[in-house]
């Protein structure tokens, strides 16, 4: 009998992590439905801008009142979940505080004291938070991609973290053989006078409660991450790894249209010959992208990285304006139908149904996608270096390539180029009247 709660811990320790693992796995199912893109230059560059953007919050700090506060949450609750290892060895074996029993007093004293001032900090700092979305509602906080879910989601966060250190804490509280050490109970010896007056078996028995739900809180943090924005506390490290390392504004060419324009430019060149032996010629592409599985897989891993901050947002001109885009909604829209994709594969056992649906319509409008003014604002605003103007210009160059669909002021200007030599409707023989007048 004595067994029992370390074979009940031992089960929902391995339903828990196997449940995260089998969304891990789905979620790298559904980024590799993206095309294939060559990410593996300048590494020294890329292992760089993952310590310093992904790491080291240098993005996130650049407003500073939330920058900093989210550094106390991130490095805060990070630390403090070093105490998950001894959690999860003394569940296995039965154990009381194993690391009393490998460290010394002083030593443990000090860590698990400074996980408590940690606790106590961010604690405060999602206290802070929770005030700035939901009492000061800060705009960027209450767009109209922020319906219900998304809103909420960012609350329920916030909530299981305040759970998780309030637990921690009264776990510590009413431990008396942890309060009777009087070395680490930094914060949780100021907590443990509310419990004056409970008998030891009351106290211990609060104190296994605390210890039970804290960690199985965590396991149900951890597997609601797959189902939230929070998915970026794993995904930002990969994802700043794979950023655009390529100057903001530099289109990326197509090796198709490239190879024709050449052929158009050099008069020698003959459009009949024959592909030289051993090469086969290339197909062209789907010119764009109109779905999911148009855009590449870093574009993918992007959409679940967004943290729906706002930052993109509230930075670009078009939406500032009035104009419907909002590149937060471009990356939640990517998301959205990768997730739907990926649970049509699912339900056909591994096959795509067509559904009559695609990301180009049905969730993104061409609204949207012309009014972006390709500034580059949201680019340089995220916090994890997410592209949302990549995917906006791939499904343009869709509409344009594909379906010939460009608004009537660019379709004129193209119209001038090919014909004028200039995007003005004029001849190339007027463009010099103005020096005469």
């Amino acid at each position: 009998m004595d067994y029992i709660p370390n074979i009940l811990f031992a089960i929902i320790l391995i339903l828990g992590i196997g449940f995260f693992v089998k969304n891990i796995k789905k979620l790298i199912r559904n980024i590799k439905l993206g095309q294939d893109t060559v990410v593996s230059d300048n590494k020294s560059q890329r292992w760089e801008n993952m310590a310093m953007i992904a790491l080291g919050q240098s993005k996130m700090v650049r407003r500073p009142i939330s920058g900093f506060l989210h550094v106390v949450v991130y490095v805060g609750f990070i630390i403090i979940n070093i105490e998950v290892l001894e959690i999860i060895i003394d569940g296995l074996f039965g154990t009381h505080r194993i690391g009393l029993s490998v460290l010394p007093k002083s030593v443990y004293g000090f860590l698990i004291g400074t996980f408590e001032v940690l606790a106590c900090f961010v604690f405060v700092a999602v206290t802070i938070f929770w005030i700035r979305r939901n009492i000061l509602k800060l705009a960027r906080f209450w767009n109209s991609e922020m319906t219900s879910w998304p809103k909420n989601d960012g609350n329920f966060i916030l909530y299981f973290e305040m759970v998780l250190m309030s637990l921690f804490l009264i776990m510590n509280a009413t431990d008396l053989h942890f309060q009777s050490l009087n070395s680490g109970n930094v914060i949780s010896q100021y907590i443990a006078p509310w419990f004056l007056g409970l008998s030891e078996g009351t106290l211990h028995f609060i104190e296994r409660g605390a210890w039970w739900i804290h960690i199985v809180g965590i396991l149900i943090f951890l597997n609601y991450l797959y189902y939230s924005k929070h998915l970026h506390i794993l995904l930002a490290f990969p994802n700043t790894y794979y950023g655009n390392l390529k100057p903001k504004g530099q289109f990326n060419n197509l090796e198709a249209v490239t190879k024709e324009v050449k052929m158009m430019m050099d008069p020698t060149a003959d459009p009949f010959a024959n592909p030289v032996e051993g090469e086969e010629e290339e197909t062209p592409a789907k010119f764009g992208a109109s779905d999911v599985q148009d855009l590449n897989w870093v574009q993918l891993l992007s959409a679940y990285t967004c943290t729906e901050c706002g930052r993109c947002t509230s930075a670009c001109p078009a939406n500032l304006t009035g104009k419907k885009l909002s590149p937060r909604k471009i990356m939640m829209d990517t998301r959205d139908r990768l997730e739907e994709v990926g649970k049509n594969i699912d339900t056909n056992k591994g096959e795509f149904k067509d559904d009559g649906k695609q990301l180009l319509g049905d969730y993104i409008t061409h609204e949207e996608l012309w009014a972006c003014t390709t500034c580059n604002a949201c680019v340089e605003e995220c916090p994890v270096s997410i592209d949302p103007l990549s995917i906006i210009l791939e499904m343009r160059r869709y509409l344009v390539m594909e379906q010939s669909a460009a608004p009537v002021e660019l379709n004129n200007m193209m119209t001038n180029i090919e014909n004028n030599g200039a995007p003005w409707p004029y001849n190339q023989m007027d463009r010099l009247n103005w020096k005469n007048e």
